[in-house]
């Protein structure tokens, strides 16, 4: 164990308490959720990096993820032809790469991963993953079922795990809302999973196996952060309960297929929408920042002022020195312009040999494995208010502190991958 895993093992720590300095009330932290919590992610890091059986598990959970993201190419081809070509491969027909086309080449593959997420929650394989993560979390962490249950469906859903506890929402508490608001926006769907591997998986082979990983160290991340943040004043009305996941809807396999289908539909325009319209923002932002810096004789924009803030939090997660800087102004975007973009710009540091340690490439794909974003923000307020409108006062109010909850768990996972990390033969790097 070097310098910067200790580094980060402090870093745990002050993150955990940036979130209690900003708690709404710091005599009544759950400190039994806090050690657990901490200890949960802990070990299963250990498992992951150090532990041969974890190291073999997760190389062989990334290699399956990249064999379907392989198939999922299949369609893409027979739709689209050369515009699904990526950049240093050829078509199935012998076709070359005409360059990078986002919407051709990567989004698609949400489309899939849907269908595909459709047809394994049809034949109850998901709900069986996700009920023993909620079982742990309601026994282990002391937290209502109902929060326990979208938490752990956070780990493998989006916005869609609202109505595995819909019946209980609009009777939920403060700290419990705020809760599924951070583990929503901490955490990341499987469906998108694709294109962040779509984006690393050829300066990074192991990325997917590491993107589960981040996605579950995540969930008791986000518990935390959120119970730090605003703690249980009140008594959850299934404190201690086991509750049951809801059914597919689906009727047989093939509308499971369809259901799934239409779906990953939906989500590829919308991300399409939010990039579009938060992309030219940004743009009509940076515009005008950079005009009132030029009065000063000042070269500023909003992603460089976001990464002055961010440069302490990227320190604490033990990057090395020479790479705070970058790692930093990718945290920095994805606040604004989503984790999408910031993998994005991480890829092109990769390739370009920017970053000086491979140490900087695994934290950073941790800490950005998340929806933890303004956009994403709206998504989720907008979302629960639409499912019950009662409490819409209530979600915006909590909002923007789930928005720092979920941004403090993100950093917490990188920083517990940070602790780990040794530069070993470990699923990291492929070897």
């Amino acid at each position: 164990m070097d310098k910067y895993n200790l580094v980060s093992l402090l870093g745990i720590f002050l993150l955990m308490g940036t979130a209690w300095i900003f708690s709404s009330n710091r005599r009544l932290i759950n400190w039994r959720l806090i050690f657990c919590g901490t200890l949960l992610q802990l070990i299963f890091a250990l498992f992951v990096f150090w532990m041969p059986a974890g190291v073999t598990f997760f190389r062989v959970i990334n290699d399956i993820v990249i064999k379907l993201f392989s198939f999922s190419k299949e369609g893409m081809y027979f739709l689209f032809g050369p515009l699904a070509v990526s950049p240093g491969t050829t078509g199935p027909g012998g076709e070359n790469s005409l360059g990078f086309i986002l919407v051709f080449q990567a989004l698609p593959t949400i489309i899939f991963f849907s269908t595909l997420m459709s047809l394994l929650y049809f034949i109850k394989f998901m709900p069986v993953i996700i009920r023993a993560f909620a079982w742990i979390f309601t026994r282990l962490l002391r937290v209502s079922g109902a929060e326990s249950l979208c938490v752990s469906s956070n780990i493998f859903v989006g916005i869609e795990s609202a109505f595995t506890i819909k019946p209980y929402l609009k009777d939920m508490t403060s700290s419990e809302l705020t809760t599924i608001l951070t583990a929503g926006m901490a955490t990341i769907a499987s469906t998108v999973l694709a294109l962040y591997v779509f984006f690393l998986k050829s300066q990074f082979p192991s990325v997917a196996g590491h993107l589960i990983s981040a996605s579950i160290l995540s969930a008791p991340a986000a518990l935390i952060m959120a119970k730090l943040i605003m703690p249980e004043v009140d008594k959850p009305k299934t404190l201690g309960k086991t509750i049951s996941l809801g059914e597919s809807e689906a009727t047989n396999w093939v509308e499971s297929i369809i259901k799934g289908s239409f779906e990953g539909v939906k989500l590829c325009v919308g991300i399409c929408a939010l990039l579009m319209a938060f992309l030219s923002l940004l743009a009509m932002v940076n515009w005008g920042v950079s005009s009132l810096g030029s009065v000063f004789n000042l070269d500023i924009t909003l992603e460089s002022i976001l990464s002055y803030i961010f440069y302490p939090f990227a320190c604490m997660i033990g990057i090395p020195c020479s790479d705070v800087p970058q790692i930093a102004n990718l945290l920095g975007k994805r606040l604004i312009v989503t984790e999408l973009i910031a993998y994005q710009n991480l890829a092109t540091l990769i390739s370009k040999n920017i970053l000086q340690h491979p140490r900087t490439v695994v934290i950073a794909a941790y800490a950005l494995c998340g929806f933890a974003h303004i956009a994403s923000l709206a998504i989720f307020v907008g979302g629960y208010a639409v499912i019950i409108p009662s409490r819409g006062k209530d979600l915006a109010k909590l909002g923007f502190k789930a928005l720092l909850a979920a941004t403090l768990a993100c950093l917490m996972t990188g920083a517990v991958a940070g602790v780990f990390f040794s530069g070993g033969e470990t699923i990291l790097l492929g070897k």
